[in-house]
């Protein structure tokens, strides 16, 4: 997807998420179940549990929410049986969309993604069968603000292994391999530079365009799955077109 257009979509999730802070909330539980089951409940020695916390402060989510997750994770307290599940399917104009969900009932998740998809007029899938059409990568955007300067940034990036980095209108998009993703986000942090966002993404390999009346029901479907209190994030090749 488009820096310009990306940015733009992160931006509006953004507000969005600012005024559902319980549902958001739930959703960083349900990260910290999961990180902690995988890694352990110590942050220094679990670098993914490190960075949802990270992002769970930044959203102001109590540090009491956190310690019961991470109690959850554990199995100090009941409520930790949940799993990550990636759905994959069609939405109107061929678009292709991988939503990415963790749920305590993988059935009732399931039957509530395909109604979603049924209703604005795409098509669950099988496993696989798009997302092949995208490439793991770590994604970080910078905000132009006064002062900032973005030769120095992008040099920054670049010398730590960023695979890409795009100047917008309103943003530095950054795009790095797995592999180097904390490497360069450590080093813009140690460097003072302030991030407005950083996450693992998955980037479609190209991106399509949709007629004015797929546009609409498109919309529609990608906000319900994204209002669905077991998604996470929601990924497409959809290219908006420029206003």
């Amino acid at each position: 997807m488009a820096g310009h257009s990306k940015w733009s979509n992160i931006k509006h999730k953004k507000a969005k998420m600012d005024a559902q802070k319980g549902k958001i909330y739930s959703r960083f539980s349900k990260l910290i179940i999961i990180a902690v089951r995988e890694g352990g409940p110590d942050p220094n020695a679990n670098s993914r549990l490190k960075d949802i916390i990270e992002k769970a402060k930044q959203a102001n989510m109590p540090n009491d929410n956190i310690t019961r997750a991470i109690k959850r994770g554990s199995g100090e307290l009941g409520g930790g049986d949940i799993e990550e599940i990636m759905y994959e399917g069609y939405g109107p104009g061929g678009v292709a969309i991988l939503v990415d969900a963790t749920t305590d009932n993988r059935n009732r998740t399931a039957g509530e993604m395909r109604h979603l998809f049924d209703k604005y007029g795409g098509n669950l899938g099988e496993s696989g069968c798009v997302a092949w059409m995208f490439e793991r990568k770590g994604l970080i955007l910078i905000e132009k603000k006064d002062g900032i300067d973005v030769d120095e940034i992008m040099m920054l990036a670049i010398d730590s292994g960023a695979e890409d980095v795009e100047e917008t209108e309103d943003s530095i998009v950054i795009t790095t391999a797995v592999d180097s993703f904390e490497m360069v986000k450590n080093t813009l942090t140690e460097s003072n530079i302030e991030i407005f966002s950083a996450d693992l993404s998955f980037i479609p390999n190209s991106t399509i365009s949709v007629s004015e009346e797929d546009n609409e029901r498109l919309e529609k479907l990608l906000e319900s799955l994204e209002d669905h209190d077991d998604v996470q994030n929601v990924y497409t090749n959809y290219e908006p077109e420029e206003n």
